[in-house]
C-alpha cells in the first residue's frame, strides 16, 4: 500500500473538479455555428450538418454529468485527502478536459473505427481514474472518517466498474467491427438499472436496520 499522508480537506479537489467539467461541457459547443447570409436550401444543409455534433454533444455531456455526479458522490465521504487521492483524481480531471477532442472525432469522422475506439478509450479511461479513486478511498477509512456509501463500496464501484468494461471492451470492437460497436453501449442501460435497483434495496435495509436499533 502506498504511504498515506492525509493533506488537508477535500475542497480544493472538488471546486477544481468543478471547474474543468463544467470547462469540458462548456467547449463541446464551441465548435457548433451557422454562417450568415445563406438562403433557405442552404440553411437547412447546414442545420443537417450539425445533427451528428448534437448527437455527439448529447452523449458526451450525459458521459461527463454521470462523472461529475459521481466524483462528487465519491468526495462527499472524503474528509482528508492525500497525495494518492489528489494524484486520480487529477488524472481523471485530465481525462475528462480531454473529452471535448474524442467527442469531435466522433461527431466528424464518426464512420471511422478509430474515432469510436478513441472516444470509448477516453470514457474508459475516465471511468477507470474513479473506480481506483474509490478502491483507494474504501482502503483508507482514516481519509474518510469511517463515512461509507450506504449500499456498499462494493456495489459502488460494481456501477463505475460496468461503465469502464463495456467502454473498454468496445475499443477492440470497434477496431475489429466498425462504428457498429457504438450499439454495445447500450448495454450499459440494463446492467446500471439492474445495479441501480441492487443498490436501492441495500440502503433500503440499512435505513431500516437503523430504524429498528
Amino acid at each position: 500500500m502506498w504511504k498515506s499522508t492525509p493533506a488537508g480537506g477535500p475542497e480544493r479537489v472538488v471546486a477544481l473538479a468543478d471547474g474543468v467539467f463544467a470547462i469540458a461541457i462548456t467547449l463541446l459547443v464551441l465548435d457548433f455555428s451557422v454562417p450568415s447570409g445563406l438562403d433557405s436550401a442552404a440553411y437547412h444543409a447546414e442545420l443537417r450538418d450539425l445533427a451528428p455534433n448534437l448527437g455527439a454533444y448529447v452523449l458526451s455531456l450525459l458521459v461527463l454529468g454521470v462523472f461529475w455526479r459521481d466524483h462528487r458522490r465519491i468526495f462527499g465521504y472524503v474528509e482528508q485527502v492525500d497525495g494518492q487521492v489528489i494524484t486520480l483524481s487529477l488524472l481523471g480531471l485530465g481525462v475528462a478536459a480531454l473529452l471535448p477532442f474524442p467527442t469531435k472525432l466522433l461527431a466528424e469522422y464518426g464512420n471511422e473505427p478509430v474515432s469510436v475506439a478513441v472516444y470509448a478509450a477516453a470514457i474508459a479511461a475516465l471511468g477507470a481514474s474513479h473506480l481506483a479513486l474509490l478502491a483507494v478511498l474504501a482502503t483508507r477509512p482514516w481519509l474518510r472518517g469511517g463515512a461509507a456509501p450506504e449500499e456498499g463500496f462494493l456495489l459502488f464501484g460494481l456501477d463505475i466498474a460496468a461503465t469502464v468494461v463495456v467502454f473498454a471492451l468496445s475499443v477492440p470492437l470497434a477496431l475489429a467491427v466498425g462504428p457498429a460497436a457504438m450499439w454495445s453501449w447500450l448495454v450499459l442501460v440494463p446492467v446500471q438499472g439492474l445495479l441501480g435497483r441492487s443498490a436501492t434495496r441495500a440502503r433500503r435495509d440499512v435505513l431500516t436496520r437503523r430504524a429498528r436499533g
